[in-house]
């Protein structure tokens, strides 16, 4: 099974394209192709055992033909990270049409068939506070950019002020922090944390927090 088969129904990534384009689209040809090859093997083999040859081999190049797109195996688990994103945002957005709490739940449902990437998300995006780490600047960036969507999502649910009386964009790093806490418990201890299920159950409490406040609670999805 390929990295392509493991995601949600129509989970927006690209096409193969046909052959030709020049060189630069056989560039972004090879380098689609070894980003595909490192998700499989972080997904079989997880974060720790992909080296850069095994990679290197499942994708059909030498080595040093990997390394001229990605010099290190850090830049390489960032692309991974890069890649992830573009995939999952195009699903949610084709799956929804904006973002919710709903699509949220889906992806948790997702990740938790993919431990090897979240592995990988987990220990990288740690590393990452450290001074001049090579993914620092995706996290910086990538924490913004999720901070930013949750708002909205939240807002788009709830309103401007949620259960507390928290604004969507004080809440925000709150349900980061809820979303990333579960993948490490769950990594740590997958028998006993159902991570899915635990997501659901946090959004169960923003909907009894939003009964209690004397607000109508949302009407369910249909379909």
């Amino acid at each position: 099974m390929t990295a392509r088969d493991q995601g949600p129904p129509d989970d927006g990534r690209p096409a193969p394209r046909p052959g030709g384009g020049g060189r630069q689209a056989q560039r972004a040809e090879r380098r689609e192709a070894i980003l595909e090859a490192a998700m499989e093997l972080i997904s079989e083999r997880g974060y720790r055992r992909t080296s850069l040859a095994a990679v290197a081999e499942r994708a059909g190049l030498t080595q040093q033909g990997l390394l001229h797109h990605f010099p290190t195996k850090e830049l390489l688990l960032v692309a991974v990270l890069e890649a992830r994103d573009r995939w999952d945002l195009a699903w949610a957005v084709a799956a929804s049409g904006a973002g919710s709490t709903d699509t949220l739940a889906q992806l948790v449902d997702y990740n938790a068939t993919r431990p090897g990437i979240v592995q990988t998300y987990t220990v990288l995006s740690a590393d990452s506070v450290t001074e001049d780490h090579p993914a620092r600047s995706f996290f910086e960036s990538r924490f913004r950019s999720v901070r930013a969507s949750m708002a909205e999502a939240l807002r788009a649910e709830y309103g401007d002020a949620l259960p507390g009386g928290l604004t969507p964009e004080r809440a925000a790093p709150l349900l980061v922090a809820v979303l990333d806490g579960l993948q490490l418990q769950w990594l740590l201890d997958p028998d006993d944390v159902d991570m899915p299920g635990a997501f659901r159950d946090f959004l169960a409490l923003l909907e009894d927090g939003e009964r209690r406040s004397g607000r109508p609670a949302r009407e369910p999805d249909e379909g």
